[in-house]
This record gives structure tokens, sequence and C-alpha cells, in this order.
């Protein structure tokens, strides 16, 4: 095992000690990717990785084991479709050396309802929980490592974004503008991760399709994009027009930049999460727009676009040195046009440091 994965492994185990837990089971999933650089396919065939105080091994259909050889040297517990699962999970659990009776369980929240019940079957006295304060906890603090893959993520997404707006002209299609920040990742060695393209009123949902609305003099432009490099994600959204700013863009702008000001002088370790939604929320309900604040004010971002912590109005999440999350207000006005500013922080020497260095000023075309 390389040693970004044994040092992970060794802190899950210190977690597991620290929070009483036997056994941490994990699916096909990111949690298993950050835990073992495997992504095995996930079918309906049962793969897990089981994680004890002093043992690691997998449970592997047979069909999966020599590709997914390649990538880990833990111990496989293989089985064959004439068989199924059974014996080999049996034989599994009896080599984590944890006691059948009463252990406490952690489960991968994301994997299949039917893998979770073949294991709580296997093990009918287990106390279970999900993976917050283990797997959950050590993903939500990004190290050195993650920390120079998530801003060179960043960075190139800047690229992407310039090109975005760079491409726009009288009678282009979101599609077409799309296609264009699409072929920028490519060029650039990274993957499509998402693209959303808004023109005019489209802004105005803060989840639109990016579609065939053609653009015009005097349109909004929301570009929210993201593109995945060596392994990280990135997100952000920046603000445009084309040819001339909408009626009331400027105060609308200046409303949510604050807000994200606002929220990002919020940041430092021992805060909760939802005092950071609040102080955006305040600067745009305070400007007579809260009710167009239609959304948490962001999301933890790793491995997967959206993870811990969410920072939201309720959450008591505390935030720690090493989290990463969105900070993205927006104010939505039906019919005229959406306006979201986001940017992807991490909390470094105690405050909010930003990935992208793209001002959040409007781009005008």
């Amino acid at each position: 095992m390389n040693p970004t994965l044994s040092a992970r492994m060794a802190k899950l185990r210190q977690r597991m000690s620290d929070t009483n837990t036997d056994l941490v089971v994990i699916g096909p999933s990111s949690h298993m990717t950050y835990l073992a650089d495997l992504s095995p396919h996930g079918d309906e065939r049962p793969v897990m990785l089981l994680v004890s105080k002093d043992f690691a091994g997998f449970l592997m259909p047979a069909l999966n084991a020599d590709s997914s050889r390649q990538h880990t040297d833990l111990p496989f517990f293989s089985w064959a479709d004439a068989e199924g699962p059974n014996a080999a999970l049996d034989q599994l659990i009896d080599a984590t050396g944890i006691s059948r009776v009463s252990p406490s369980v952690v489960i991968d929240e994301t994997m299949r309802a039917d893998f979770a019940l073949l294991l709580l079957d296997a093990l009918p006295g287990a106390s279970r929980r999900f993976t917050q304060d283990t797997v959950g906890y050590l993903r939500s603090r990004k190290d050195q490592a993650e920390y120079d893959l998530l801003k060179a993520s960043h960075l190139l997404n800047d690229g992407a974004m310039a090109a975005g707006f760079a491409a726009l002209k009288e009678g282009i299609t979101e599609v077409e503008v799309a296609e264009v920040i699409a072929k920028f990742y490519k060029d650039n060695g990274a993957t499509t991760q998402f693209i959303s393209v808004c023109f005019g009123a489209n802004g105005a949902f803060p989840h639109h399709h990016t579609g065939a609305t053609r653009l015009k003099a005097g349109d909004a432009v929301l570009l929210d994009i993201g593109g995945r490099i060596n392994g990280y994600p990135s997100d952000m959204t920046r603000m445009g027009y084309f040819g001339s700013k909408p009626e009331g863009y400027d105060e609308i702008h200046d409303i949510v930049n604050r807000a994200v000001e606002a929220a990002l002088a919020a940041v430092k370790p021992g805060v909760q999460a939802k005092e950071i939604d609040k102080a955006a929320r305040d600067v745009i309900t305070a400007a007579g727009y809260g009710e167009k604040f239609l959304h948490r004010t962001g999301h933890g971002l790793g491995i997967d676009v959206h993870e811990a912590p969410y920072i939201t109005g309720t959450s008591e999440t505390v935030l720690d040195e090493g989290m990463v999350f969105s900070i993205e207000p927006g104010i939505y006005l039906q019919g005229r046009f959406g306006l979201r500013l986001e940017e992807i922080v991490i909390i470094r020497n105690g405050k909010a440091e930003i990935f992208s260095e793209m001002p959040r000023t409007a781009v005008g075309a």
C-alpha cells in the first residue's frame, strides 16, 4: 500500500479507536477510492472493503478480481456467481477478528441497500451507523496533497471559465458555449464534471439545464462549471452580461458579492457551519431579497463535488482546519435573471483561502 493510503488507514484506525468502532464497511464508492485507490465495477455483485483494528480485506466478485488486483495488495475473499457471496463474506468477517456479539459497525451510506443488508444479516447483533465520524471525518479534512490537487484543478477551471465568456457572441446557444468549455477541459487533460450555461431569465433557475436558448443583447450570463483532473474536481460560478447589463444588475451583483465577503469573513475553525450560512443570508435579507435566496450557502468538495461539510442554516458541524466547501449565495429574479457567485475555499491557517484566482467582477462581452 502506498504511503498516502497507509497513512489514511492508520488515521481511520485511530478514529475507530476514538469512536469505539469495531468494523468499517465500505462499498464501491468515493470512500473506497479515498482509502484504497480502488473503484471496482459496481453492479449487483456484492463488493465491500472491511476494515477492523487489525485487518483490512475485500469481498470481491471473482469476475473482477484480476482487474482489481492491479490497484491494491489488500487480501481478496473472492466468490463466484455459481456459489454466491455468503461463504466468502463469513470468511472475511472471521478474518477481521471482530466479535460477532454486538459489534459496533460503520456502514458506507452510499452502499447499495442489498449489500448493506447482506452484511447486517451476517452480524445480526451489530449496532450500526454511517461514516460521519470515521471516514467522513477524515475526508472532510484535506491534507497537503489534496490541497495541491484541488488548487491545480481550480486554476484549470479559471481558464475554462474565461474560455466560456470569451465565446459569447450574438445568437450563440447555451449548448454551444458548453461545448467550448468542454473542449477546454479535454484539451487540458481534464474531464467535464458539469457545465451549466444560463442566458437571461434562465439564470433564475438555480439548476437550469443548459439548452438551446440563444444569446441576445441585454442578457445576463451565469456560468456554473467544473472539471476533474488527477481525481479531483473544481466548481465555480461567475457572472457576466452581453452587450449591456439588464436593469438592476449592478445592485444585485453588489449584494451577492457582499454576501460572499461576509461569509468568507465568518469562516474560521470552531465556528458552526450554520454561522457561515447566516452571515451570507443576513446580507441578502437586509437588502430585501431574502426570499430570493433559494438554497443553502454551500457544500463540501473533495473527491466528490458534493460531500461534507454542508453549509446550511441548521448545520451544527464545527468547522476545522483543512475543510473545503463552497460559498455560493444567490438572488433569483424570475423572468429577469439570476445572480450567483461561488467560491470554493479551504480553511487554512485559521481562515478561508479561495482556490480560484479569477475575480468575481462581472464579465462583459
